[in-house]
């Protein structure tokens, strides 16, 4: 096989491997944010410490927590909303709490 013809087949590949990675990669959108000096000492001690690479990989990493907190309040908040709208009870607080126990401890 002549050589220009290998290193064809050779970029071919390469090329191939970065589609896939590339697929599989998110890409992150760049963004300039401030911060108050408290908050940036906060963050960069982070890094420092080794608890993250980046300032970065912390703030995304926030956000996912965020997030996922978020979905937290908002089912609760979902399950009030129906509870408050099912009516009211006549059952006592004991009785609200030992059921709520019995639920609970299954």
């Amino acid at each position: 096989m002549p050589a220009n013809r290998q290193q064809y087949k050779n970029n071919l590949t390469l090329i191939r491997i970065w589609c896939i990675f590339a697929s599989n990669t998110n890409i992150m959108a760049r963004q300039s944010i401030s911060f108050t000096e408290p908050n940036n000492d906060w963050l960069k001690n982070q890094v420092d410490n080794k608890e993250y690479t980046s300032k970065s990989e912390l703030i995304n990493d926030l956000i996912r927590q965020a997030r996922k907190q978020q979905v937290q309040i908002d089912w609760i908040k979902a399950k009030l909303e129906k509870a408050e709208n099912s009516g009211f009870t006549i059952d006592s607080k004991e009785q609200i709490l030992a059921h709520s126990k019995s639920l609970f401890n299954g």
